[in-house]
């Protein structure tokens, strides 16, 4: 007799590891359910350094991408390698996360094979497919095959309920990522060896407040990312200030990086693993990024977070008061960065806004839902 089909969760990056992982626990601590993970490795290096730090172990390695390969080919090699995992381990249903690669080329998958497909983060929308691109289209195709759907905020379950996807597939659950913040961020604080890859940066910048930048959306033109240069060559200048700028795959970060290679207050770090960018993150005064996951994480640090894009899929964070958007204008970036560094009430005003995003408890909401979706099916 063939046993129970499992629940499949399916990922690749570090973002989605560090969603998914409170998900897969809550699930694994329910012993009927039979639950698997499998990882495309898409972000392979960031990947095992978060699987890691979160002690999580996959099931499954499909070790797909290859330096140097084009995103097509790696997109059509994703999409035929999770299509023959979902044919081999036939499981009641798939979860993915987010609007990443792995996250389309599992949706897709699942569609073709006709596996239930859960989504976690959904709903989140820019209203504008060139930005970001293509994670705006990526996430609204997820949507379209999925028959679950967790919102992490009101704002998010409003869209799906715009796109006419049913009430009741739609669970407003809060965003799992800041489980896993909460969780590392506990880590950090009592075992001073954990993110010791930033102690060196952390000496060398002394007293000076440390204002930490991301940037790596593909939108991003290399005009765009002079204006960044730009801002971040005036903040740097500062006598009071010390920038770290993260090293990101993605080939803009590499280009920002030579545009500022001459300011010896910008300190280019390599790409941190996960309790050291957390420890960096409660080390810093003020963030500048593109990301879309720290726009979520920083508030719950209580770290202001100036958004270098014109929209944003996660609005509540700019309704909150924690984030606010300042495209990639220097002046702007700079006139809003040197308000928080020199006003203290503005910067408490940020720091202190409601966190809207999560309370640490998504991950044990999802695999309550998705066990019971699980049972529902089997007595069907």
């Amino acid at each position: 007799m063939r046993s129970a089909p499992p629940i499949l969760l399916l990922f690749g990056t570090r973002p989605e590891a560090i969603k998914m992982g409170p998900v897969v626990a809550a699930l694994r601590r329910r012993p009927r359910l039979k639950v698997r993970v499998a990882v495309t490795g898409q972000h392979r290096e960031l990947l095992d350094h978060t699987l890691a730090a979160l002690g999580l172990v996959p099931d499954i390695d499909l070790d797909l991408m290859r330096a140097g390969e084009p995103h097509r080919r790696m997109l059509g090699a994703m999409l035929d390698s999770v299509a023959a995992l979902l044919e081999a381990e036939r499981p009641a249903r798939l979860v993915v996360q987010g609007d990443t690669s792995s996250a389309w080329a599992g949706a897709m998958a699942a569609n073709l094979c006709g596996v239930p497909l859960a989504h976690v983060e959904a709903g989140l929308r820019s209203g504008d497919l060139a930005a970001p691109r293509p994670e705006e289209g990526w996430r609204r195709a997820v949507t379209a095959v999925a028959d679950c759907h967790f919102a992490p905020t009101a704002t998010a379950a409003a869209a799906l309920a715009a796109e006419n996807v049913p009430l009741h597939a739609i669970h407003v659950t809060g965003n799992s990522g800041i489980d896993s913040l909460l969780g590392m961020a506990a880590q950090v604080a009592a075992i001073p060896s954990l993110g010791a890859a930033v102690a060196p940066f952390a000496a060398s910048a002394g007293p000076r407040r440390i204002v930490t930048v991301t940037v790596h959306r593909r939108e991003k033109d290399p005009a765009a990312m002079a204006r960044v240069a730009l801002a971040l060559s005036t903040l740097a200048r500062r006598d009071d200030v010390a920038v770290a700028l993260l090293a990101h795959p993605a080939p803009r970060t590499r280009a920002l990086a030579r545009l500022l290679a001459r300011e010896r207050r910008v300190t280019v770090l390599p790409p941190l693993d996960y309790p050291a960018m957390v420890r960096l993150l409660r080390m810093s005064r003020l963030l500048l990024t593109d990301s879309g996951g720290l726009q979520e994480e920083a508030p719950a640090l209580d770290l202001p977070v100036l958004v270098l894009r014109d929209t944003t899929e996660r609005p509540e964070g700019v309704a909150a008061g924690c984030a606010r958007l300042v495209g990639t204008d220097p002046g702007r970036i700079v006139a809003a960065a040197e308000r928080l560094l020199d006003d203290p009430a503005a910067h408490a005003a940020m720091a202190r806004a409601r966190n809207p995003y999560g309370d640490g408890a998504a991950g044990e909401r999802i695999a309550a839902i998705v066990a019971r979706l699980h049972a529902g099916a089997a007595h069907a």
